[in-house]
């Protein structure tokens, strides 16, 4: 299972950008999907999670401003990232839950992507 992660980039703080991560195996539409992210000198952290008929739960740093959704039709999740600040500064990674449920645990993620960065400039 291949999870090809893009829509990073550099953005002024306040902007928005749109990641999209596409599965390589057409199961995960019966997955949990999740995204995460790691800033420079931290650990990897939860950022939203999608369960396979589209409950959501986001992380409290990006609740109101970032939004997860699927198409399982093209195998794939999205992150909407609005109101962009400076600690939003990461690289994003998406998975795939080892079960259908939408989890914030990072242990229940059995696939992961390589990653995109996101930068927001102050």
């Amino acid at each position: 299972v291949q999870l090809q992660a893009s829509g990073g980039g550099l953005v002024q703080a306040g902007g928005s950008l749109r990641l999209s991560c596409t599965v390589s195996r057409r199961t995960s539409s019966n997955n949990g999907m999740g995204w995460f992210r790691r800033a420079p000198g931290k650990e990897r952290e939860f950022v939203a999670t999608i369960s396979w008929r589209s409950d959501t739960s986001y992380a409290d740093s990006v609740k109101g401003r970032f939004t997860i959704s699927r198409d399982n039709a093209k195998n794939t999740v999205y992150l909407q990232m609005n109101s962009l600040k400076p600690e939003d500064t990461a690289v994003y990674y998406c998975a795939v839950a080892r079960g259908s449920s939408a989890t914030s645990r990072l242990d229940m993620y059995q696939y992961w992507g390589q990653g995109t960065q996101v930068t927001v400039s102050s």
